[in-house]
């Protein structure tokens, strides 16, 4: 099992994802083989460090984070657009604008996590979290696109997705109207989410809230 976040980036010292995965690394969930990988803040690096990381681990699941500063709880994106539109430089200074991520690339993919069922695991942790339609189209999407493009041509016995971190209080605090979220209380939200992916790939059903007897992805794809 492979979790990643990226380095800090911009005016950030830390970055609140990486903050959370470093605390699960420490402490991970019982019974799973976990790693713990820090990507570049860099757009297209990033995606080949994460495939390279996935070629050397051979996971069967995929958790990639990433620091979501306005979102006030833990939330778990249901799908990737293909296209980054930065509204501000990666750490290398690239800024793309209404760029494809994966040219000729299918428009979205949809996660191959057990979003649903994932998001209530974590409420019932009791831990705030939602289920996300927007991955934004900065670093966060572009990873979420690349991971799901690479378990679409290369990797089809993985699965994975993308989960945002709330700021540390601490990056709050130097911010106006900014939520936050402990580390040690994102890091616990992410062990949940990992046993809960690595133990089913059942979601809930979008009618009863109960689980169904395959995910809708499975579905999706019959």
């Amino acid at each position: 099992m492979l979790l990643t976040a990226v380095e800090p980036f911009g005016r950030n010292s830390l970055n609140s994802a990486w903050e959370a995965c470093r605390l699960v690394a420490d402490d991970p969930p019982p019974g799973l083989e976990l790693e713990v990988v820090q990507l570049p803040c860099v757009f297209g690096d990033s995606i080949a460090a994460l495939r390279k990381e996935i070629l050397r681990a051979d996971p069967e699941l995929v958790v990639a984070t990433g620091q979501g500063g306005s979102r006030p709880d833990i939330t778990i994106e249901r799908v990737a657009i293909n296209l980054d539109d930065a509204q501000g430089p990666d750490n290398k200074g690239n800024q793309p604008i209404d760029s494809p991520i994966i040219p000729d690339g299918p428009a979205a993919y949809f996660s191959s996590l057990p979003v649903k069922t994932c998001t209530s695991a974590v409420l019932e942790a009791g831990i705030p979290a939602s289920l996300s339609h927007t991955a934004g189209t900065f670093l966060c999407n572009h990873i979420a696109y690349g991971l799901a493009h690479l378990i679409a041509t290369e990797f089809p016995h993985v699965r994975g997705g993308f989960v945002h971190v709330p700021f540390t209080p601490a990056q709050a605090a130097d911010r106006e109207r900014r939520p936050s979220m402990a580390s040690a209380t994102a890091a616990e939200a992410l062990r949940v989410v990992l046993t809960t992916a690595s133990t089913t790939d059942r979601d809930e059903d979008a009618e009863t809230g109960r689980r169904g007897p395959k995910s809708w992805l499975s579905r999706l794809r019959k």
